[in-house]
């Protein structure tokens, strides 16, 4: 059965790279392609880094995160496999000219759409339906020692989640906000994004666009700030991806 191939399209946070491939829908369902290694090669991605592949199951209103892993970091490759989440990433390396920035992407399994982070970057999602499962794909193995979680209510990310919260771990529910954890963030060592690799082929940037609104989200776009901010600042632009 022949497929359409994988579409990569580079985001504005360095690094991160939403994948969508082009399902071939029948009378019996749809059969789709959810990886391409070339592809992956043609975005900066290298396939071959990935050792461990895991997956979650929530039920609607759960939330996970934010987590980020310290020292070298982690990169991942997330999916909803099936059901939907509201998925977040946030740009937390030091040396990042977006430092403090988060982009949210609509996930679900009828789209089969992927996000890849890149490491120093934190990520987290709320399901929006019962259940949802989200599938990574993880290129170091599990160390606790380096996990970190940040608020998922953090004042100055200002995420708006757009479900109430009906459950999350304890560890989730105690994480500090950002301006808390200063001393932890400075062990984020992720290489500098304006050094990851770049395309050999002509992948075209996300351009900015307003939120187009999904059944339940009630969620909206805030508004674009006024101009570069200084490194290291943090705001609350972001760009919704459905």
């Amino acid at each position: 059965m022949g497929t359409q191939p994988v579409r990569a399209t580079h985001t504005a946070i360095p690094g991160v790279v939403l994948f969508e491939p082009t399902p071939h829908r029948d009378h019996r369902g749809f059969f789709t392609r959810t990886f391409e290694a070339s592809m992956a090669r043609a975005a900066g991605v290298d396939p071959g880094t990935f050792v461990q592949d895991s997956l979650s199951r929530s039920r609607r209103g759960v939330l996970r995160g934010l987590h980020v892993r310290v020292g070298r970091g982690e990169a991942k490759l997330v999916r909803c496999s099936a059901g939907a989440v509201f998925d977040v990433v946030v740009d937390l390396r030091p040396d990042s000219p977006e430092f403090g920035r988060w982009l949210s992407f609509d996930l679900d399994g009828d789209s089969q759409r992927s996000v890849y982070i890149p490491a120093g970057c934190a990520h987290g999602f709320q399901a929006l339906t019962d259940p949802a499962d989200t599938s990574y794909r993880i290129d170091r193995e599990h160390d606790p020692a380096e996990d970190l979680t940040i608020a998922y209510d953090d004042p100055t990310l200002a995420i708006p989640w757009p479900l109430e919260v009906t459950a999350m771990s304890d560890a989730d529910a105690a994480a500090q906000p950002l301006s808390e954890l200063q001393a932890q963030l400075r062990r984020i060592r992720a290489g500098d994004p304006t050094t990851l690799p770049r395309p050999p082929v002509a992948i075209p940037a996300v351009a900015p666009q307003p939120p187009v609104p999904a059944s339940g989200h009630g969620r909206s776009t805030p508004p674009p700030g006024p101009g570069p901010r200084p490194r290291g600042a943090l705001d609350s632009n972001s760009e919704v991806l459905s």
